[in-house]
């Protein structure tokens, strides 16, 4: 099929509404990643979801609505826990996913057979505007092929999903760049499943029961459910070996500039270009992290584009703040590799 380029004018919101009421999927923009969207009560729309990105069916997605009041219109939950509504309340709308108690109206192939469905209120007023005029809540994962760089730019969607699907509402580049933080309640204790643009500062700024999962930073246990996305598989990968280095400044930089310069790449702090003789890809400044979760997808979309590249070899981020995050992203785009010089 051909791939539509759209703009954000009513006419062409409405246009791209039409194509998801048909039960198509259309890429959208959001404050995090671009979304590739359906009407996500429709089984039959979800599952050209999955087969457009090549995504597991165990993998569950989350459901995006335009306003709170939405949750009851479509019965999407069987209960709103009062944590969840004090959540929503101070955050709601921004890149934070809740997730709660589904109801039977939510297909299973929407929450990868889980009993429990994450709901988000995004702050793009341009996936809003797509949300009301599709007249329905959008399931809409990351618009990428699985298991490669999330899409921040509506290029970027079209370079994965050209005639896989009818449309992409082109809504300029991705404020946030990280894809939304992912919450859990048991027993009033809000556990963080997937760290994003909401971190555990924010959260325990307004709530005092706030944990982090441990499969956050590391591998699921076996056995162990996948109760968010982009916990259970290798994610934001691209063709290349990506391999976390941690270390001191002039550690990295002594290691990497010892590397095959031919087949290798750097992804590495602006501060540290001026000292780095291979190739490199300056992810934003070392303290920098909003720069750093917005250009690093776009870093990973970069190393493939660079000829003959086999390892990028990255730095490892900090762990505060929005540097969780982006270390989530990396160790998983890294399978678990880690070089440790220190």
């Amino acid at each position: 099929m051909d791939t539509l380029l759209l703009k954000t004018s009513a006419e062409d919101i409405e246009l791209a509404a039409s194509f998801i009421k048909e039960g198509g999927v259309v890429g959208m923009p959001t404050e995090t990643v671009y979304g590739l969207a359906a009407n996500a009560l429709d089984e039959e729309a979800v599952k050209r979801i999955f087969e457009a990105k090549g995504r597991p069916s165990d993998n569950p997605l989350i459901v995006h609505i335009a306003d709170f009041d939405d949750i009851e219109k479509f019965s999407l939950v069987s209960k709103v826990p009062s944590v969840a509504r004090l959540l929503a309340e101070k955050f709601w709308p921004a890149p934070l996913t809740i997730i709660m108690p589904k109801s039977e109206n939510v297909p299973s192939i929407t929450t990868g057979g889980l009993s429990t469905v994450a709901v988000r209120l995004p702050a793009d007023i341009n996936a809003r505007r797509l949300i009301k005029a599709s007249g329905c809540p959008l399931a809409a994962p990351s618009a990428n092929i699985s298991g490669s760089p999330s899409p921040t730019t509506a290029m970027h969607v079209y370079n994965d999903m050209k005639g896989k699907i009818p449309a992409i509402v082109d809504g300029g580049e991705c404020k946030v760049g990280l894809e939304s933080t992912v919450v859990s309640i048991e027993d009033e204790v809000v556990t963080v499943l997937r760290p994003g643009g909401v971190t555990v500062e924010d959260l325990k700024a307004v709530y005092d029961k706030v944990e982090v999962a441990d499969a956050v930073l590391n591998k699921l246990k076996e056995g162990e459910t996948a109760l968010s996305p982009g916990m259970k598989y290798k994610h934001y990968s691209p063709k290349a070996r990506v391999c976390l280095v941690r270390g001191s400044d002039k550690a990295f930089r002594d290691f990497v500039n010892k590397q095959n310069a031919e087949a290798t790449v750097a992804l590495c702090y602006k501060e540290d270009e001026a000292f780095i003789n291979i190739p490199k890809i300056s992810m934003g400044s070392k303290a920098d992290l909003e720069a750093q979760a917005h250009n690093l997808f776009a870093s990973l979309r970069m190393v493939d584009e660079l000829e003959g590249i086999k390892t990028a070899f990255v730095r490892c981020p900090s762990q505060e703040g929005l540097g969780m995050a982006v270390l989530n992203r990396l160790i998983r785009a890294a399978g678990f590799e880690v070089i440790d010089l220190d």
